[in-house]
Formats: structure tokens, sequence, C-alpha cells
């Protein structure tokens, strides 16, 4: 199955407490049971570009955040699911638009040697209100850092690493640069993106933005390789 989907009804879920219920009493197959709703979010709206053909974009809907798949469905009754390794870099935006979770989606084919800019494709999720951002953007960060990225080499995984200030941020060289293409990538990131209240700890300077910090993109193992590929690190 594609990464991203049409479908015309929501996926089978439990609730958390349901989940417990079952695994408590030890199922046969834990891989039977359906997957856990981390959040639901009514009134939503969403928008792709370049649009998906055969789904519509113009009625509101819901918006499902399950372990396993991202999911919207609208009052027509269409809707598309995304896997989670798929959802490249996911931030709050506040564009034109309005505030929304804005993310990045990778090409048809999945396979990040494809050219990830002719690729990508653009998802903005539009709640109702601004209340709803942080607990959407909370969940659809748990369940993408359950999926890692199948791409990912093992030496990528050394390019997260812990920091004392309060994120993550990628290791390389003093000297290393972005090319053209990927610092007007950043500053078209850094026009959008909403950081977080750090609780009195210090903003990341702009050489620590350069990398984007990891509080913003998730899925862990998946978006910092990723980013460093787009932006044109060299």
């Amino acid at each position: 199955m594609s990464s991203l989907a049409l479908i015309s009804s929501v996926p089978a879920f439990i609730s958390r407490e349901e989940h417990a219920a079952i695994v408590s009493k030890t199922p046969e197959s834990f891989a039977d049971i359906s997957p856990v709703l981390c959040h639901k979010e009514e009134n939503v709206r969403v928008t792709l570009d370049p649009p998906l053909e055969g789904f519509s974009t113009e009625d509101a809907g819901t918006l499902y955040v399950l372990e396993s798949v991202l999911v919207f469905v609208s009052t027509a009754g269409s809707g598309f699911q995304i896997e989670y390794p798929a959802i490249t870099l996911h931030a709050v935006s506040r564009s034109d638009a309005g505030p929304s979770i804005y993310c990045q989606l990778e090409g048809q084919g999945g396979d990040p040697s494809d050219d990830e800019v002719e690729n990508m494709r653009e998802l903005s999720i539009l709640p109702q209100t601004a209340d709803s951002l942080e607990p959407i953007f909370d969940a659809l960060s748990r369940c993408a850092a359950l999926h890692p990225d199948p791409h990912m080499s093992d030496d990528e995984d050394d390019a997260i690493v812990d920091s004392d200030h309060g994120f993550q941020v990628f290791t390389g060289d003093e000297e290393q640069e972005l090319s053209q293409v990927g610092r007007a990538a950043l500053e078209y990131l850094e026009s959008i993106i909403v950081y977080p209240e750090t609780n009195g700890a210090r903003r990341p300077s702009r050489t620590e933005c350069r990398f984007l910090t990891l509080d913003l993109l998730f899925p862990l193992t998946s978006a910092c390789a990723r980013i460093r590929s787009s932006f044109g690190c060299l």
C-alpha cells in the first residue's frame, strides 16, 4: 500500500484504556490488537500541495491520530491515511492561512534517493481553534517517534545527539554550510515555525537553528537525515 492512500472509512482503533485491559490479559497475538487512538480532532480542514488525485479539500472533517497511521475523513465520507515514516517534517506554523500543523511528506516512491524537493508534498492541518494545535502536535510527535525511517542506515543514527540546552541538534563540522537552495529552504521554514516555550531556557542560536531543533522535527530517527539532505548541507 502507498504511504499516502485514499480511504472511505476510519480504520479500527481502540482507546488507551481498552488497550491496557486487553494486554493485561496477555492476548494470543499482540499483532491482532487494533491501534490506539492518541488524539481525535473534529472540525478540521486540510490542504494538500500538490493535490491528491481523487480527494477534495473543500469539506471539513475529523482528524484521527492513531498509533499506526494519521487519518483524515471529511464530512463527505472521503479521506486519506498517511504512514508516519512518510512524514519527514512536521511543525506548528503561522502562515497567511492561519495557525496550522505544517507537514512535509515524502515523494510517491518513498525512495530517499529521489529528488526530495521535486517529489515532496505539503500537508497543512487547520483546526477550528489555535488551542488545538498543541495536542495535535504532541500526539503526532509521539506516534511518529514509534515508526523509525526504514531507509535510515546505522551511520545516520549518529546524527542525533543529546544537548544540554533542552533540545537536540545535528552534529557536524563547524565549517559545514548550507547550499544556496538549502539556505532558501531554511529561511522559509524559520519564517513559519513557532518555537515552543522553553521554561526560561535560552532560545537556540541561528547556528543551532541552521540544523533545526528536534523539538519540532519528528520522527526522531528519520527527520534529521532527511532535513540534512533536502537542505543541501555540504
